[in-house]
């Protein structure tokens, strides 16, 4: 019982990023046991066309279950087809990412195969055939190293902590169709409403911008509209509790404990004073920029670098430093 088994997202049938760090991760924990990787997709028909890519980093079989119904994220669905794929195969672990699909659909898993599930991973290893996880505990104030003695281990591994890394394997791709009946769903989905304009999702973006009630108004949010813009693609907005529920920025920008939880390799925080329920979200990003006048302010005992000034001089003379670095090089 080596292999492991990684349950890779798709989204408009394009295979994610935060897939191609499980593989890694699972080619990892594979050559420690001796076994292989095999990745399991879910979409419609068709639809998955990059699944070969996963070779890349590790992967020896990709197997791809179609379904007219399984286009889009729901939770019954997937849960079957990847409950019954895990019970069809004999699977050290069962990984998944800790996205906002990852979240939803690893817990009804593991609850449906009977067995635990170690949440929001930031290190796993394998050691005589042990499995080993590291996750953060009391809203990141500590970390917990586990033994998972479960069978198949089950975990979500938290983004952007894991680099992928290219590990060639042979990646041969098969499709089956998904036994499921629509007909016996109990949930529905008669809507989906797009929050984030096609701009990256913060949970899994490597630059963060995220601004607190140091702001002062919803309207200076063009100052980091503008941050981010110079900043490239990659970069996202997040933003504090309190500017949330101000209702100056959607929920989904939320980053803290009641929030989302995200790593980048970059965050940069405006004007936030750094409680405790948002250092839980974001102190384990690999760099912590502050902006804050207070110098006293605890987002400043977190931060690699730190200014201490008035954001709204600061924020549009970073800005145009870091555009001219870019158009320089």
């Amino acid at each position: 019982m080596t292999d492991i088994l990684v349950v890779a997202e798709q989204r408009g049938g394009a295979i994610s990023g935060t897939a191609r760090e499980a593989v890694s991760v699972a080619a990892r924990l594979a050559a420690a046991l001796g076994g292989s990787v095999r990745v399991l997709v879910i979409g419609a028909p068709g639809a998955v066309a990059d699944a070969a890519d996963l070779a890349k980093f590790g992967a020896s079989s990709v197997a791809v279950a179609e379904h007219d119904a399984l286009g889009e994220y729901h939770p019954e669905g997937y849960t079957t087809v990847v409950a019954d794929h895990v019970r069809g195969g004999v699977y050290a672990a069962v990984l998944f990412s800790a996205t906002t699909l990852g979240k939803d659909l690893a817990p009804r898993v593991a609850a449906t195969l009977d067995v635990p599930l170690a949440t929001d991973v930031t290190a796993i290893t394998a050691d005589g055939g042990v499995i080993s996880i590291v996750r953060p505990v009391f809203a990141g104030k500590a970390f917990a190293t586990l033994e998972l003695s479960a069978s198949p281990a089950v975990a979500t591994l938290r983004p952007n902590v894991f680099a992928p890394v290219e590990r060639e394997a042979d990646g041969m791709v098969s499709t089956f169709a998904a036994q499921v009946d629509p007909s016996e769903w109990k949930i529905h989905v008669r809507e989906r409403r797009q929050s984030t304009g096609g701009v990256v999702d913060v949970a899994e973006a490597s630059v963060i911008v995220s601004g607190g009630r140091g702001m002062k108004d919803p309207a200076n949010w063009k100052l980091l509209e503008g941050l981010r813009e110079a900043l490239g693609a990659e970069a996202a907005l997040g933003a504090s509790r309190a500017v949330v529920d101000a209702g100056w920025r959607p929920h989904g920008e939320q980053v803290g404990q009641t929030g989302k939880t995200v790593s980048p390799t970059l965050y940069i925080a405006v004007g936030i004073s750094g409680a405790v329920q948002h250092l839980a979200g974001m102190r384990t990003a690999k760099t912590i920029v502050a902006i804050n006048r207070d110098a006293d302010a605890p987002i400043f005992n977190v931060a690699d670098y730190g200014i201490v000034g008035d954001l709204f001089e600061i924020v549009p003379r970073l800005t145009e430093e870091i555009a001219a670095l870019k158009a320089s090089s």
